[in-house]
């Protein structure tokens, strides 16, 4: 089975691809296709490099294309106040409009290290500008004051907390849900994927934990942590349980059979050699893609490993740059788009990577990060996305957020949650837990 076969077998749940894309205004990067520091020898790599070239060119041209339906707003719609609110380990976002309009957002744990990058590099910026020019707000919030410097998570999540915000705010004002102020409805359901852990624990555990998180859900789908990558510990000599990749592999496909869809991570752990011998083993047991496999960033070894399998290769959770995207796709380095909306900056940002995926036949699968409402925000994402793989990350529904829904149970059923369509991101949380927070100044 060759690579354009499995593309096809992993798009067939998606719908029809977007038309357009969004603006890279913060860069105006040369369309070479060349990764830093290397230039092509011979007369065949300068016509690969042409092509790659060509293909750049028109993912510029996709991400020229606005995201928010300005159209549904007439007038102005001024951001008066932006505020950070923090009780206890908890932070929220609240965006207040001139005309009294009000949105919430629920931030990412790791505010409580990011905070001074939203209250200083940030919330200035965004007081006083019109709601409906969000798409060129965030493009030029990045030149604001140099904060292309602190590109990534640190500025990514602050960011993203605020656009969730002020989506809320113009959701409620138009009536819509955060999915139909930015795209049409695509998937009205989400299907999922149970995400797990325990790649330091031994063989065995692994298994009885990867079956009870698997009970615990109605889910069809499995992703797997392969490789030692010990993040979780302060010993710069720690090995992790060697040899338990290549036998949990096969296992896993032992135990849950054909029927339940696989996937495999490695955060980056292997070098190219060392992920081609594991991407081979993953293939010969049908796992549907292999998820960072080298380091994100390390562009050209991606490529290696794309070129030597058929498995699809996916990578995007780490990256914060539309260039890092746009080269990858134009070089055929991945078949799966990962973006994070918590670390990358936000739905819209998230929305035009799946189109310049689109604009080449490839597919996006948000990584979604977990704790407050993650999945709220990535399912709202992953409706939009005519591309939109097979299956979607997801953590479980703990949160220690009050809210009702009355659009949706936010269960899983038969392996799908469904989305909510009430305006702005659907939910309404309780005031009184919003009244407890305070703003934070300082």
């Amino acid at each position: 089975m060759n690579k354009k076969t499995i593309r096809r077998e992993f798009l067939s749940s998606a719908g029809a691809m977007f038309a357009g894309g969004s603006a890279l205004t913060t860069a105006a990067v040369a369309a070479s296709g060349q990764t830093p520091g290397t230039r092509g020898a011979g007369r065949a790599d300068h016509g690969r490099l042409q092509e790659a070239g060509a293909r750049q060119a028109k993912l510029v041209e996709v991400l020229r294309q606005p995201v928010l339906k300005k159209e549904l707003f007439r007038s102005p719609v001024i951001i008066q106040s932006v505020e950070l609110l923090r009780w206890q380990n908890s932070y929220l976002c609240r965006v207040r409009s001139a005309d009294g309009g009000e949105g919430i957002s629920v931030a990412h744990s790791g505010m409580d290290r990011l905070y001074p990058i939203f209250l200083q590099n940030l919330q200035p910026f965004f007081l006083g500008k019109d709601a409906r020019e969000l798409d060129l707000i965030l493009d030029k919030v990045y030149v604001y004051d140099f904060n292309f410097r602190y590109n990534g998570i640190s500025l990514g999540l602050p960011l993203a907390t605020i656009e969730f915000a002020i989506l809320d705010l113009l959701g409620r004002m138009a009536g819509r849900s955060l999915g139909k102020l930015i795209g049409e409805i695509h998937n009205p359901e989400v299907a999922v994927y149970v995400a797990t852990e325990w790649r330091e624990r031994p063989l065995e555990e692994t298994v009885e934990r990867i079956k009870k998180a698997v009970g615990e859900y109605d889910a069809k789908a499995l992703k797997i942590k392969v490789g030692y990558l010990m993040f979780m510990t302060t010993d710069m000599h720690a090995k992790g349980p060697v040899g338990k990749t290549e036998r949990l592999i096969p296992l896993l496909r032992e135990i849950f059979g054909s029927d339940m869809a696989l996937y495999a991570d490695a955060n980056g752990y292997y070098d190219v050699n060392e992920a081609i011998r594991v991407g081979k083993l993953l293939e010969e047991n049908k796992y549907a893609y292999f998820e960072e496999p080298v380091m994100y960033d390390d562009f050209e070894a991606i490529k290696q490993v794309a070129d030597a399998l058929t498995l699809p290769i996916a990578n995007g959770e780490q990256d914060h740059s539309y260039v890092n995207f746009r080269w990858l796709i134009a070089n055929d380095g991945i078949e799966i788009v990962q973006p994070d909306s918590y670390y990358f900056g936000g739905l819209i940002r998230s929305v035009k990577v799946g189109r310049m995926a689109a604009a080449f036949g490839k597919s996006i699968v948000p990584h979604m990060s977990g704790g407050g409402l993650g999945f709220l925000y990535n399912s709202h994402l992953v409706s939009v996305l005519p591309n939109a793989g097979a299956h979607h990350e997801f953590k479980g529904l703990q949160t220690d957020v009050p809210f009702e829904c009355k659009t949706s149970p936010l269960k899983v059923v038969g392996g799908k949650i469904k989305v909510p369509t009430g305006p702005g991101l659907g939910v309404d949380i309780d005031p009184e837990y919003i009244r407890k927070h305070r703003p934070v100044t300082a």
